[in-house]
């Protein structure tokens, strides 16, 4: 679906045990550091929004950084989104108290569709992100849950659409093929979500350079990407990407 609207530069701190980490496909786990001081100095770059996602909140059945948001958003005056362990409107409103913006639902969802409904009903679909791990399996895409641990079976073209139906803001899509290996996005799987759904998508898994984000956004027809390793290693900065983008054509919010 088109969108002439700017396209958003998200960096993604994925938080394990109070730290910013990141590994490959989900496995092989790195630190990447504090995330208070990722977040402020992402602030500083220029960068749109921010995403936390407890990674291991859901597995470990443990409700997300609450102590971690309040710093953060205290701190940082950029939308900030937040997953990992949300099971219920208590936990979403403890987070949005907190000072997130944004909630980001995965496994919940994809027990329970209605919370979708439920969640945005209560505050808003501004307000729900639902997040979808997907791998390819047998020439199409599966969701996966906890943390990317079990194979739903469920197809990820079709959950999206459903997700959408049911009250959805926004469909954040991560390739688990491509999380980490910095060879670029998966542009196929996010043509056809962005084509299916009239809600903005979130390209997640993949980020090597700085054509490989404009390829998600372009190509692959998504309203925002996300990108962890080349932003928290210095590989890349914000304003280098936004300004490459804009070089290019596309409607992007520079800082100067």
């Amino acid at each position: 679906m088109e969108n002439k609207l700017s396209k958003r530069i998200i960096p993604c701190l994925d938080i394990d045990k109070g730290r910013v980490v990141k590994g490959k496909s989900f496995i092989n786990l790195i630190d990447a550091g504090d995330p208070s001081e990722l977040s402020k100095h992402y602030n500083t770059e220029g960068a749109d929004e921010l995403v936390f996602l407890d990674i291991t909140a859901s597995h470990e059945q443990r409700k997300a950084i609450i102590d971690v948001v309040e710093k953060v958003s205290s701190e940082v005056f950029i939308p900030l989104t937040v997953g990992g362990g949300i099971r219920n409107l208590d936990n979403i409103s403890e987070l949005l108290l907190a000072g997130a913006d944004k909630v980001s639902i995965n496994t919940s969802a994809i027990e329970n569709p209605e919370f979708i409904k439920k969640s945005s009903s209560k505050f808003g679909s501004q307000c729900i992100v639902v997040a979808i791990d997907a791998k390819k399996t047998n020439g199409s895409w599966n969701v996966y849950t906890y943390g990317g641990r079990k194979d739903t079976g469920i197809n990820a073209i079709e959950w999206a659409r459903k997700a959408n139906e049911y009250g959805a803001g926004e469909i954040l899509l991560t390739s688990m093929d491509m999380d980490g290996n910095k060879e670029g996005y998966d542009l196929d799987l996010l043509n056809i979500v962005s084509n299916e759904v009239n809600i903005p998508v979130i390209a997640s898994g993949g980020a090597g350079s700085m054509e490989h984000i404009h390829d998600a956004l372009v190509i692959g027809n998504s309203d925002a990407v996300l990108a962890a390793s080349i932003f928290h290693f210095e590989e890349l900065t914000i304003q280098q990407v936004k300004k490459f983008l804009y070089s290019k054509g596309v409607s992007v919010r520079l800082w100067y």
